[in-house]
């Protein structure tokens, strides 16, 4: 486990594991909803160089809906964030924000059992990666 979240290197390139996450990530009822290139965006906005990161803005509105019932506050937690960058080496790392170190550390009881699985779900998507 990463500090921040779900981690996992993979034997694959960034381009391979960029390929792959929108259907995994589907087949655990998720979207994605936003895209970053942080690698594009520094060149632009710095005019620095960066290696290939993408931050992807990943949402199951089941979920996210159920999350907003219990708290409209959840909303500064969603979508749930999942980054693929490019190692020295030329492998790709997959993340996922971890539900219970976010929503579930806010404090509502009624968020951890969601916050759970959503988790389970997230480490499905790096597992099957």
């Amino acid at each position: 486990m990463a500090p921040f979240g779900i981690q996992k290197t993979l034997d694959v390139g960034f381009d391979e594991a960029l390929a792959k996450m929108p259907e995994a990530l589907k087949a655990e009822g998720f979207g994605i909803l936003t895209e970053i290139d942080v690698q594009a965006t520094l060149k632009k906005k710095l005019d620095v160089d960066f290696r290939r990161y993408r931050i992807l803005g990943a949402c199951n509105p089941p979920f996210a809906h159920q999350a907003l019932q219990r708290s409209l506050d959840v909303g500064l937690l969603l979508p749930c964030n999942v980054i693929v960058y490019e190692t020295d080496a030329g492998n790709a790392v997959v993340s996922a924000v971890d539900p219970m170190q976010t929503m579930a550390a806010q404090g509502d009881p009624a968020l951890r059992p969601l916050a759970e699985q959503v988790r389970q779900k997230l480490q499905r998507v790096i597992d099957a990666l």
